[in-house]
Protein backbone atom coordinates (compact mmCIF):
# COMPACT_ATOMS: atom_id res chain seq x y z
CA UNK A 1 0.00 0.00 0.00
CA UNK A 2 1.09 3.61 -0.70
CA UNK A 3 0.37 7.18 0.32
CA UNK A 4 -0.15 9.68 -2.70
CA UNK A 5 -0.32 13.13 -2.01
CA UNK A 6 -2.54 15.46 -3.79
CA UNK A 7 -0.79 18.83 -5.16
CA UNK A 8 -2.20 20.80 -2.47
CA UNK A 9 -0.99 18.35 0.20
CA UNK A 10 2.41 18.78 -0.61
CA UNK A 11 1.80 22.63 -0.59
CA UNK A 12 0.74 21.90 2.94
CA UNK A 13 4.07 20.42 3.68
CA UNK A 14 5.83 22.53 2.46
CA UNK A 15 4.25 24.98 4.54
CA UNK A 16 4.38 23.45 7.50
CA UNK A 17 8.38 22.60 6.93
CA UNK A 18 8.58 26.28 6.62
CA UNK A 19 6.94 27.37 9.39
CA UNK A 20 8.71 24.92 11.75
CA UNK A 21 12.14 25.98 9.57
CA UNK A 22 11.85 29.58 11.26
CA UNK A 23 13.03 28.12 14.59
CA UNK A 24 14.44 24.86 13.90
CA UNK A 25 15.55 23.97 10.51
CA UNK A 26 16.85 20.62 11.11
CA UNK A 27 13.22 19.45 13.33
CA UNK A 28 11.49 20.91 10.16
CA UNK A 29 13.12 18.28 7.67
CA UNK A 30 12.47 15.54 10.33
CA UNK A 31 9.02 16.46 11.21
CA UNK A 32 8.02 16.65 7.40
CA UNK A 33 10.10 13.05 7.05
CA UNK A 34 7.80 11.85 10.19
CA UNK A 35 4.34 13.18 8.71
CA UNK A 36 5.04 11.43 5.56
CA UNK A 37 5.83 8.43 7.56
CA UNK A 38 3.08 8.35 9.05
CA UNK A 39 1.14 8.45 5.69
CA UNK A 40 2.58 5.63 4.24
CA UNK A 41 1.09 3.46 8.03
CA UNK A 42 -2.27 5.28 7.07
CA UNK A 43 -2.32 3.65 3.53
CA UNK A 44 -1.45 0.21 5.26
CA UNK A 45 -5.04 0.53 6.77
CA UNK A 46 -7.12 3.57 5.53
CA UNK A 47 -10.37 2.43 6.78
CA UNK A 48 -9.08 1.86 10.43
CA UNK A 49 -8.94 5.97 10.54
CA UNK A 50 -11.84 7.99 11.71
CA UNK A 51 -14.60 9.26 9.35
CA UNK A 52 -15.56 12.56 8.37
CA UNK A 53 -18.67 12.47 6.42
CA UNK A 54 -19.26 15.97 7.22
CA UNK A 55 -16.29 16.93 5.18
CA UNK A 56 -17.42 14.60 2.45
CA UNK A 57 -18.38 10.95 1.50
CA UNK A 58 -14.89 9.20 1.41
CA UNK A 59 -12.79 11.43 3.79
CA UNK A 60 -10.83 10.05 6.75
CA UNK A 61 -8.58 11.80 9.59
CA UNK A 62 -5.55 11.27 11.28
CA UNK A 63 -3.49 13.15 14.15
CA UNK A 64 -0.14 13.76 13.91
CA UNK A 65 1.14 16.00 16.85
CA UNK A 66 -0.66 19.37 16.35
CA UNK A 67 -1.49 18.42 12.87
CA UNK A 68 -4.56 16.85 11.03
CA UNK A 69 -3.91 14.31 7.82
CA UNK A 70 -7.03 14.63 6.26
CA UNK A 71 -7.23 11.42 3.63
CA UNK A 72 -9.30 9.14 1.72
CA UNK A 73 -9.05 5.69 1.30
CA UNK A 74 -6.97 5.13 -2.43
CA UNK A 75 -6.90 1.79 -4.54
CA UNK A 76 -3.84 0.09 -3.55
CA UNK A 77 -3.76 2.85 -0.14
CA UNK A 78 -4.65 6.23 0.49
CA UNK A 79 -5.00 9.92 -1.04
CA UNK A 80 -3.84 12.37 1.09
CA UNK A 81 -5.75 15.51 0.55
CA UNK A 82 -4.60 18.06 3.19
CA UNK A 83 -2.04 18.62 6.02
CA UNK A 84 -3.85 20.88 8.28
CA UNK A 85 -2.56 22.29 12.01
CA UNK A 86 -4.97 21.25 14.20
CA UNK A 87 -6.15 24.66 15.32
CA UNK A 88 -7.82 25.55 11.50
CA UNK A 89 -11.21 25.44 11.09
CA UNK A 90 -11.04 22.27 8.90
CA UNK A 91 -15.49 22.26 7.96
CA UNK A 92 -14.62 25.81 6.67
CA UNK A 93 -11.71 24.80 4.79
CA UNK A 94 -13.99 21.38 2.32
CA UNK A 95 -16.59 23.98 2.15
CA UNK A 96 -18.75 22.48 5.01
Amino acid sequence: MRAHFTPQAEIDLEEVGDYIALDNPRRAVSFIREIRQHCEKIADGPHHYVARPDLGDTIRICTHGNYLIVFEPFDDGALVLRVLHGARNVPGVFGS
